[in-house]
C-alpha cells in the first residue's frame, strides 16, 4: 500500500527525523490559511505547493511550484487542485489531484553551502536484510544516476538484530561528505528513518532530497512509502490512511474477493490459479499475437463465487476482446472450476468476447466435458498450445 508524502513525513517526525514542514489542504481557501500557519510556526516566507499523489516526477509534471505571496498560493493552488497531472510514473492517462501539500520554504540562504542527498531502505531479498541505499547525488533521478555513475551509488546493509550500528551510520555520513557535527546529525537522522521505516512494516522509505540546509540542518524535503500489505492487518493506523482514489477500481474491487489482480493495458484478459502459472499464461498470450490485458490469481481454492467475481471485473475492461482462463487442478478439481465457470457466465450474461478455458490436472476431461456441453460460448483447451490457437483466432 502506498501513502502520501504529507502522511509519511507524518510518520517520520514521530520518530524524530527533522521534516520540511507543511500541511496538507484539499482548496485553495485551505491552502491560504495553512500558509499563514507555517509562516508563523517557521518563518517561512516563501512556500512550496505540492501536488499529493501516489507517484513520483511530481515536479517534472507541473505539480510543483514555489509562491512567494499569499496571493501565489491561492492562484497556484487553484491550478493544481483538480489537475490532471502526468508524470514519468503515473502513464499517459495522469491522476487527478485532489490535495496540496503547503510546504516551508526550506532552501534559504545561510553560512555554509547547501547540498542534497538520496536515501532509500528496502528489503534486500537475497540478503534477507534491509539495506540503506544512498548517493551525494540527490534531487535527481536514481535511475539515471545508477546508468551514468554507479559509483556514486552506496549501499549498507542492516543486521536486524542489531539494527543501524554507530560506525555505520558514521560511514554513510562520511561517504556523503561531511564531517564534524554535520556527520554527527546524519547519523542520527539515518537512525531514526530507520526506526520510522520499521515502526510500520514498511518496504520502502525513500527520501529525496535529504537535505543539509544552509545552517547545516538534516532535514526530509520528500518521502515516498510503500507498506507491506501483508502487514496491514497488524497496522491498523497506517490502514486508515489508504486513499482509494488513488487506487485502480478493479484491484479494489478484486482486493474484496481476495484476488491478486494487477491492470494491465493489453486485450486478453487472463485468470489462473498460481502466480508461477500466471506469468506463463502472459507469455502463451503475448506468443500467440495478444497482449494480457490483467494478472489475476484466484488462489489454489478456486469456487464458482472467485471465478464469478474475476470473470465480472476482466469483463468490465472495454479493451478486453478475449478471456483466457488457465487453472491447473491441484487443490481443486477441474470439474468444479468447469462448473463455476458455466455458473458464472450464466449468471453475468451478455458476454460479448470468447471464452477459453484450458483444464489440466484432476478430472481435467470431466472438466472439458462440461465445457463443451455447456452450450455456451466457452470454448474448451487441454493443452497451451490449444489455448494459444484459440486466443489467436479470436485476437488477430
Amino acid at each position: 500500500m502506498n501513502i502520501h508524502e504529507y502522511q509519511a513525513k507524518s510518520i517520520l517526525k514521530r520518530h524524530g527525523v527533522i521534516i520540511q514542514e507543511g500541511i496538507v489542504a484539499s482548496t485553495p481557501a485551505e491552502a491560504v490559511e495553512a500558509a499563514k500557519t507555517i509562516q508563523g510556526q517557521t518563518g517561512s516566507q516563501f512556500w512550496v505547493i505540492k501536488a499529493q499523489i501516489h507517484a513520483g516526477g511530481r515536479g517534472k509534471g507541473g505539480g510543483v511550484k514555489v509562491a512567494k505571496s499569499l496571493d501565489e498560493v491561492r492562484t497556484i493552488s487553484e491550478k493544481i487542485i483538480g489537475m490532471n497531472l502526468v508524470t514519468p510514473q503515473t502513464g499517459l492517462e495522469g491522476k487527478g489531484v485532489h490535495k496540496v501539500l503547503i510546504a516551508q520554504d526550506v532552501y534559504y540562504p545561510g553560512p555554509t553551502s547547501r547540498l542534497e542527498f538520496y536515501m532509500s531502505i528496502l528489503l534486500d531479498r537475497k540478503s534477507g536484510r534491509n539495506v540503506v541505499v544512498y548517493s551525494p547525488d540527490g534531487g535527481v533521478d536514481i535511475e539515471e544516476v545508477a546508468a551514468k555513475t554507479p559509483e556514486r551509488i552506496f549501499r549498507e546493509e542492516i543486521d536486524p538484530a542489531y539494527g543501524v550500528l554507530p560506525f555505520q551510520g558514521r560511514r554513510i555520513a562520511y561517504n556523503l561528505g561531511l564531517t564534524g557535527s554535520v556527520a554527527l546529525k546524519m547519523v542520527s537522522f539515518v537512525e531514526n528513518l530507520y526506526k520510522s521505516y520499521l515502526s510500520v512494516d514498511a518496504s520502502l522509505f525513500e527520501i529525496n532530497p535529504v537535505l543539509k540546509t544552509t545552517d547545516d540542518i538534516i532535514l526530509a524535503v520528500d518521502a515516498k512509502v510503500n507498506i507491506d500489505d501483508n502487514a496491514l492487518y497488524r497496522q491498523s493506523e497506517i490502514l486508515a490512511m489508504r486513499d482509494f482514489s488513488e487506487e485502480n477500481p478493479y484491484e479494489i474491487e478484486a482486493g474484496k474477493h481476495n484476488l491478486n489482480f494487477v491492470k494491465l493495458d493489453g486485450n486478453v484478459g487472463c485468470m489462473v490459479n498460481g502466480a508461477g502459472l500466471a506469468m506463463a499464461t502472459m507469455d502463451i498470450i503475448k506468443l500467440s499475437g495478444g497482449e494480457p490485458a490483467n494478472f489475476l490469481d484466484v488462489g489454489g481454492g478456486a469456487n464458482a463465487q472467485t471465478v464469478e467475481a474475476g470473470l465480472k471485473i476482466i469483463l468490465e475492461d472495454p479493451n478486453v476482446k478475449a478471456v483466457l482462463i488457465n487453472i491447473f487442478g491441484g487443490i481443486v478439481r477441474c470439474d468444479r472450476v468447469a462448473n463455476g465457470v458455466v455458473e458464472a457466465y450464466k449468471k453475468l450474461g451478455n458476454i460479448k468476447v470468447p471464452v477459453i478455458v484450458r483444464l489440466q490436472g484432476t478430472n481435467a476431461e470431466e472438466g472439458k466435458a462440461v465445457i463443451d456441453g455447456s452450450g455456451l460460448k466457452v470454448y474448451s483447451a487441454i493443452t497451451l498450445k490449444e489455448a494459444a490457437d484459440l486466443v489467436n483466432r479470436h485476437v488477430a
